[in-house]
């Protein structure tokens, strides 16, 4: 908004959908979300392991100031206020991971103070009449794990699914469980981690990303049947983070750089989880790269889901340099976070209409994340993010086209609830709608959360 534009007529009006959007069904979820690592802290509490963030972000040049998570937000000390502030907010629901490394010992028996942390957040959940979607893996995998090959090993498969197991079991009861996710993100956890060294565990080698990422979509589909046996009133998906890609020009080959980009950004997921297969034009763009795929795999990967959480921030723009190659394009003059993503509402509506299109099967979409970095300070005891709260508003716009246009969203999670950890950027990237002080811990809801709650509460009244 700039200086001159007339002033809302509510605070909700900042963010708030269409006047006729099917967001503002009463069925519809609203949410924020967080991860463990990113938030918790406390990582040498309660019989909690190594994970291999720990490590990887101790290692010099890996993190952006050799910062950590060791402390992040402190909600592992800090679990009823932060309740309380997503009490304030209004939602529906909260989207949150578990730690692996917390819940379980090297021989994989449950570590009861680290589960007990997870009973009590669903339980003041639960408390508060929020309803929880629960993630079991955020990226921060058991460190002794990886000493044995990590995701590129097929026992952590295995071992992901007795995890699967055990938690399913042992918050059953506990608060209200709307849905299970097995993986976040499998793209950044195998690409990042095992393909580019980005992310932990650091190594690089697209061969390595890619059975990475067949590992993890295999630890997804052994996960589904016991999630169902344990929680069968729950729905169990997976989310995936996900982009448009555009030709820079009407050329064939620059739309084919857009569809190798879309292969391996999106297809290289949705492809075998939705069509139990891997997609051929993946190996055109990683020649050499194809995983080894036992017989049965694909039929395991393929079981059915019940949702797809989609994780939505930017688009991207794409040349072709060469046959079977490609150049992301960095547009000048467009809108762009601090994450030098640039903002385009209009890719959601896009990729979500495709999605549509290309999957006959596509099960029901929540918005599991979707939201913006920037530099927010506390001035006189508020932020006015303004940036945050007309990206919101323009994306539930988006959203809004894309299900007006059939697709068949349910639910949509702002990200983040509060400033975090934001992985190899450290604390200098802010994406929540609460400001985090991360000296002395004060948490200051930022406009644009205010501008949420406020839509919420009317949505909530009618």
């Amino acid at each position: 908004m700039s200086s001159t534009s007339p002033a809302p007529a509510s605070l909700a009006d900042l963010v708030s959908p269409p006047a006729d959007s099917a967001m503002r069904r009463s069925d519809f979820v609203f949410g924020c979300g967080t991860s463990s690592y990113q938030i918790e802290g406390a990582v040498h509490d309660d019989g909690r392991l190594e994970s291999i963030w720990d490590r990887f972000s101790k290692t010099p040049g890996k993190v952006l100031r050799g910062e950590t998570g060791d402390v992040a937000c402190d909600h592992y000390h800090r679990l009823e206020e932060d309740l309380d502030i997503i009490q304030r907010l209004g939602v529906d629901a909260y989207r949150f991971s578990i730690a692996w490394p917390r819940v379980m010992d090297e021989a994989g028996r449950p570590n009861a103070r680290g589960i007990d942390f997870y009973k009590r957040l669903l339980d003041g959940l639960g408390q508060r009449g929020i309803r929880a979607f629960v993630t079991l893996y955020h990226w921060d995998l058991p460190q002794h794990l990886e000493d044995r090959g990590g995701w590129l090993n097929r026992e952590t498969a295995w071992r992901f699914a007795d995890y699967a197991d055990l938690m399913s079991r042992q918050l059953a009861g506990h608060g209200d469980v709307a849905a299970w996710t097995t993986h976040n993100e499998p793209w950044c956890a195998a690409y990042l981690g095992y393909g580019d060294g980005h992310h932990a565990p650091g190594l690089k080698s697209t061969r390595w990303a890619a059975q990475a990422m067949h590992h993890l979509l295999l630890g997804h589909g052994l996960a589904l049947p016991a999630l169902r046996a344990n929680a069968p009133q729950a729905q169990h998906g997976i989310v995936v983070n996900m982009a448009p890609g555009y030709a820079d020009s009407d050329t064939a080959a620059d739309r084919d750089a857009a569809y190798l980009f879309e292969t391996f950004q999106n297809r290289w997921a949705l492809d075998p989880l939705l069509k139990g297969e891997y997609p051929a034009a993946l190996w055109r763009y990683w020649k050499g790269s194809e995983p080894l795929v036992l017989d049965g795999d694909m039929d395991i990967i393929r079981r059915p889901i019940d949702y797809l959480g989609i994780n939505f921030y930017s688009r991207a723009v794409l040349r072709s340099t060469g046959p079977d190659t490609v150049d992301w394009v960095r547009r000048d003059g467009v809108e762009r976070t601090t994450m030098d993503w640039e903002v385009y509402p209009q890719g959601m509506q896009d990729l979500f209409e495709a999605l549509k299109a290309e999957y006959a099967n596509l099960p029901p979409i929540y918005v599991t994340e979707n939201g913006m970095s920037s530099a927010d300070e506390v001035q006189a005891g508020t932020v006015d993010d303004v940036q945050r709260q007309s990206y919101i508003k323009r994306h539930f716009a988006a959203c809004s086209r894309a299900m007006h246009n059939g697709v068949d969203v349910r639910g949509y999670f702002i990200w983040s609830l509060m400033d975090n950890f934001e992985w190899a950027f450290g604390y200098e990237r802010r994406f929540g709608l609460v400001h985090v002080d991360f000296e002395t811990q004060k948490r200051t809801l930022k406009r644009s959360a205010l501008a949420y709650a406020d839509f919420l509460r009317e949505r909530a009244a009618g």
